[in-house]
């Protein structure tokens, strides 16, 4: 069967404090991006092992520790499936801040719970997800989710952006969770992110934040310099996506978000 593995973007990213099993709680708002999404072809085969092809961009991991692989062998190992043959197309750039990587792992879980017939339900899939990563539950439900956790506890909710252009920009530079988490300050905003998402998109720029951009931003100052260029070009709103390094915006005007050198354009 195939199945398409979107990316997602992040509305705010509030990183409120440190835990002592060394996550950090966070509050954010994630919504899918279905224009821009990797295909996953996965078909069962005789015997119980599995053969994973990579094609498209490539990834910066070695192919035995995929992601994609990493969820067949969390769904062996608890359900018994057999065998597959599974094909990731990549198309979303990695190391973006995008979710790519989680993508697939979801959506090779959502795949090989209806090749095999098993039947799970949400909340299943859901805690399935939550071990292997982060973000990796949000793309179960694949809705506007409020985030909180570090990241697998969510809440729908409810935004309009019917209309709005999205506009994203991958610099060549990338930005590794690890240097991500190293220089990041946590602290409890004055008035929380469910709260501020509330606010009219003119109002957003200066009330929703991504706690990760002060210290890479300063590390990649030509980070700083697209979200700069995104606002110029008339985003009503611009912004980091996670960990970076995809900086993007929001445009209420077509012609304007096609200005921008970018092939990540898209109506939301």
């Amino acid at each position: 069967m195939k199945i398409r593995a979107n990316c997602k973007i992040n509305l705010g990213l509030d990183i409120l404090r440190r835990r002592e099993d060394g996550y950090h709680d966070l509050e954010t708002v994630m919504i899918p991006v279905f224009g821009l999404a990797d295909e996953l072809l996965v078909e069962r085969v005789v015997g119980d092992g599995v053969l994973f092809e990579n094609r498209g961009l490539a990834v910066d991991c070695p192919a035995d520790k995929n992601l994609c692989l990493k969820a067949f062998r969390l769904m062996q190992a608890r359900y018994g499936i057999g065998g597959v043959h599974i094909v990731l197309e990549k198309r979303i750039p990695f190391g973006a801040g995008l979710g790519g990587g989680s993508s697939d792992a979801t959506m090779t879980l959502v795949a090989l719970n209806e090749l095999f017939d098993l039947h799970l339900d949400e909340a299943t899939l859901i805690g399935l997800a939550a071990e292997l990563g982060s973000d990796t539950a949000f793309f179960v439900r694949n809705r506007p989710q409020l985030c909180t956790g570090r990241g697998e506890r969510m809440e729908p909710i409810d935004l309009d952006l019917q209309g709005l252009w999205l506009v994203l920009v991958k610099p060549d530079e990338g930005v590794s969770t690890r240097e991500a988490y190293a220089g990041v300050r946590p602290a409890l905003p004055a008035v929380a992110l469910r709260e501020r998402i509330r606010r009219p998109l003119a109002e957003w720029q200066e009330c929703i934040k991504n706690d990760f951009e002060p210290h890479i931003f300063a590390a990649h100052p030509r980070l700083a310099a697209i979200k700069a260029e995104l606002l110029a070009a008339g985003a009503c709103y611009a912004a980091m996506s996670g960990s970076g390094s995809t900086i993007f915006g929001l445009f209420d005007d077509e012609k304007k978000a096609r200005l921008v050198d970018t092939p990540y354009i898209y109506c939301l």
